[in-house]
């Protein structure tokens, strides 16, 4: 009887299911469009862009922009690689300081709670500056030109130090934790054994934020990178396009020009770009999905 009561108050209307589904529909379908125009204007020729504009079926289907861009295939591997190992990185490390630090600030018997939770919100709320920023990474720290320049500018967010605090004093018993610390098991064993399992969902959710950042970020590397060797891919990306642009842009004014820099296909190897770009983070979200929309509901209740 009670199971039949919560399923009737748990069900909608035939009409209402079709009209939420429809507008699921709708909401998916404006998602999916862009990134399948994005697609296909990477594979339709550069001419009949220029002719015809951007259009989901490619009037002329070629490769010529992946060409041009992956005609110095090496650049972009070793930029891939940067990628993958800063993301990968700085996502483990990011999520190990994060969970470490907002773990304490969970604690209602931790002394120093009030202390170390105002230098979170403060540093959240005031910086710096860019100019000693850029000053203590190059002069104090000695890290341009290197990888841990990259990784360290977003190792601690302190917005998501908040939402590991409220996922943790909200979701984790505090008689969890006594039972553990009776049995004998030290703070450390608690942390590890007993917080960590229960916080998956939120784990999970910071990181997926931390993978998207660090693999989108190319602001680092501007600051920060002058070698060559040493780009990730957004910045070589940002690189090849502002190349693009400049010389489509002057083209007309180089008499030295060849042809076939005159030509270069710049609207399909924007678009090939970003395609090139999203390919292997889109892998990524399938493997956080379950616990994705949990963590992020319960640890967005600020406390």
């Amino acid at each position: 009887m009670m199971k039949k009561r919560l399923a009737s108050a748990t069900q909608i209307s035939q009409s209402a299911n079709i009209v939420l589904n429809a507008i699921m529909i709708i909401l998916a379908a404006a998602c999916l469009y862009p990134l399948l125009l994005v697609f296909a204007v990477s594979i339709t020729d550069e001419s009949v862009i220029q002719t015809a504009g951007y259009n989901l079926i490619p009037g002329k289907v070629t490769l010529n922009a992946y060409a041009f861009i992956f005609k110095d295939a090496t650049m972009i591997l070793r930029a891939y690689g940067v990628s993958i190992f800063i993301t990968v990185v700085g996502s483990i490390l990011s999520l190990i300081i994060i969970s470490m630090y907002a773990y304490p600030l969970s604690r209602r018997d931790f002394r120093y709670k009030s202390f170390f939770t105002f230098i979170v919100f403060f540093t959240m709320l005031f910086n710096g500056g860019l100019v000693p920023f850029y000053m203590v990474y190059t002069n104090v720290l000695h890290l341009k030109n290197t990888l841990f320049a990259m990784i360290l500018m977003w190792l601690f967010t302190p917005f998501y130090v908040l939402i590991m605090r409220t996922f943790y004093t909200t979701t984790i018993p505090s008689s969890v934790m006594e039972s553990a610390r009776i049995d004998g098991a030290g703070e450390f064993k608690i942390y590890v054994r007993i917080v960590l399992p229960l916080a998956k969902p939120a784990l999970a959710t910071i990181a997926l934020f931390n993978i998207l950042f660090y693999w989108n970020d190319w602001y680092a590397p501007l600051l920060f990178i002058t070698d060559e060797k040493l780009y990730n891919l957004q910045y070589l990306m940002y690189r090849i396009e502002n190349n693009i642009s400049f010389i489509t842009q002057n083209a007309g004014s180089m008499s030295n020009t060849s042809d076939a820099l005159k030509n270069i296909p710049a609207q399909t190897a924007r678009m090939a770009m970003a395609i090139i770009a999203i390919g292997p983070i889109m892998l990524a979200y399938p493997f956080f999905q379950r616990y994705f929309v949990k963590g992020l509901t319960v640890g967005a209740v600020k406390g």
